[in-house]
């Protein structure tokens, strides 16, 4: 866990700031406005998933809403990454939130008409699409709202805004939902499109974009980019197959209503489902929160390692809980350690990658993540009907502490790694000054 920097013998401790990209006006607004947008995606998110069960009884109805948006990060992502960095990315940005707000509209009409369930399907596909436009920008963006001395700071509050945001947003849509499932997707409409207003406020500063060209050729210059930086690559590897592999929030519904013992809680199922689905929210949200007020990380190779064992742990533990207070600690501690993670592949991503690629590095870091959380899904719904939703999520766990015992032994660089403000530490501890084998 994060320490004290090193000094030089007889000088002061650095003082760190812990709201230092807070005095950053255009970030401040940037991350409180989507910290509103997250939260009634989350809404939105539960409202689905909920929707989707209640009316189909199918554990692989709910894999299927995984699958569906899944498939817009698998094909969009990656040229969205492209057009980040060929475009201002505030405006792409925009067009994205447009079509999104449209999107969570139609679900609330089709809701509200008891519309099909592959038509709800269609505009989940849609909305993901929209959305999906807007990742690789909004993250290539975060440089250019902050001083780089003021990065990690910022990517550590976003992702504990972020966190904030899966905390409130299933309570809230929890509440929502049990008077109306229509409001609520009107509320995640509401909330993408006060974001409008946001980005027209923002003053930006202008950084460098890359020509316009063959978008392919582009795209592959950013995969290769990642294959280069061994360090960019194990990170990002390791967040992919541990969450492709471990991930358990879309059994939730089931877990909620026909395994967990809910006597003697006064909860009713819904209730239950909006804890349980905000539980990794919360330990992720205490985390981020310790990380942003505490020094950078001094051994951030090791850390991310046992992070992840340990939320591969946690998971095994909750697959076979029947307790909710046992259930609902083991997915606080897994979205605790998830976050671990989550701060050190952000962080290097931007450090490591020069501006004008920021997009596709950063679409390549996306789809490898987002569409883990997806595919993720599906898997643990096609395992869950073949085995059972407590077989799925129990051999997800085991899965996941096999991946990372391969990757300590794949890359020997991140066991080394030291610390995120000093991407080329143990490249020079190992002789290498130049790192040329990871340079661009």
């Amino acid at each position: 866990m994060p320490t004290s920097q090193d000094s030089s013998p007889g000088d002061p401790p650095p003082r760190h700031d812990a709201y230092a990209a807070f005095r950053e006006p255009a970030f401040r607004r940037f991350a409180l406005g989507m910290l509103v947008v997250q939260i009634g995606g989350a809404a939105q998110g539960i409202a689905i998933a909920w929707e989707v069960y209640v009316r189909t009884g199918s554990a692989m109805a709910l894999g299927i809403v995984g699958l569906v948006q899944a498939l817009p990060m698998l094909i969009l992502t990656l040229p969205a990454g492209y057009l980040a960095d060929c475009m201002d990315r505030r405006r792409l940005i925009t067009l994205g939130m447009i079509g999104t707000t449209l999107t969570s509209i139609g679900l609330a009409v089709f809701s509200h008409q008891q519309g099909s369930i592959v038509a709800m399907y269609a505009l989940l596909l849609l909305d993901a699409s929209c959305m999906r436009l807007t990742v690789p920008a909004r993250m290539a963006l975060m440089p250019q709202l902050v001083p780089i001395h003021r990065l990690e700071n910022a990517l550590k509050w976003r992702s504990s805004l972020g966190q904030i945001s899966s905390v409130v947003g299933p309570v809230v849509g929890g509440f929502i939902m049990a008077w109306s499932l229509p409001a609520t997707y009107l509320f995640s409409a509401a909330t993408t499109a006060s974001f409008l207003l946001v980005l027209a406020s923002l003053s930006i500063r202008e950084g460098t974009r890359a020509p316009r060209g063959r978008m392919i050729g582009q795209v592959v210059e950013g995969l290769a980019f990642v294959w280069r930086r061994k360090i960019l690559l194990g990170t990002i590897s390791l967040d992919l197959f541990a969450v492709l592999l471990g991930g358990a929030v879309y059994l939730l519904p089931i877990f909620a209503s026909d395994i967990i013992d809910l006597s003697g809680t006064g909860l009713t199922e819904e209730q239950a489902l909006g804890w349980l689905w905000a539980a990794p929210a919360v330990g992720a949200m205490v985390m981020a929160l310790y990380l942003a007020h505490a020094p950078p990380i001094r051994r951030a190779g090791p850390t991310m390692l046992w992070s992840v064992a340990g939320f591969g742990a946690a998971t095994l533990i909750f697959g076979l809980s029947t307790n909710l207070w046992l259930s609902l600690a083991m997915l606080a501690i897994s979205g605790a350690l998830d976050n671990v993670s989550v701060v050190v592949r952000h962080t290097l991503v931007q450090l490591l990658t020069p501006n004008e690629m920021r997009g596709r590095v950063s679409a390549v870091n996306s789809i490898f993540i987002g569409s883990s959380n997806e595919i993720g899904g599906f898997r643990a719904g096609a395992v869950a009907s073949w085995i059972g939703p407590v077989g799925s999520v129990v051999v997800g766990g085991l899965a996941t502490l096999g991946v990372v015992a391969s990757w300590a032994a794949m890359f020997p660089n991140l066991r080394r790694f030291g610390r995120l403000t000093d991407p080329h530490h143990e490249e020079r501890a190992a002789g290498r000054p130049g790192a040329d084998d990871d340079e661009p």
